[in-house]
């Protein structure tokens, strides 16, 4: 029973105070979720690099001995070589690796070949 002359609580502050948390646990959801799936990208894009120099080092030999090396150094980065193709003595790769905090998989591309002597 409320005293005199106050008004009874209704319990707004409790409602606020809920949806505040709510708030704020979703927000730091969202950011952790975003954060990760940025990581893998980031992984994914390293594997990429990695892969298409060390496959680059072989590409005089054969596309086939460049894309196993690249293959092979993209699955030491826990990655899929999902794309290898040689152009002249430049490799191209992608590659796929699965996203930890988020469903699905990111993919990078990358290229490696030898540095053209200037003039």
């Amino acid at each position: 029973m409320p005293r005199a002359g106050t008004a009874p609580d209704r319990g707004s502050g409790t409602v606020w105070t809920l949806v505040l948390c709510m708030i704020v646990w979703f927000t730091a959801l969202a950011v952790l979720v975003v954060a990760g799936v940025r990581a893998d990208r980031h992984r994914a894009a390293t594997a990429a690099d990695l892969a298409a120099v060390a496959g680059a080092r072989d590409a005089a030999h054969g596309s086939r001995l460049a894309c196993a090396t690249a293959r092979e150094v993209a699955a030491a980065n826990d990655a899929r070589l999902t794309s290898c193709t040689v152009t002249g003595l430049i490799l191209h790769t992608e590659v796929s690796t699965p996203t930890r905090t988020w469903p699905g998989n990111v993919t990078a591309r990358a290229a490696a070949g030898p540095v053209e002597a200037p003039g």
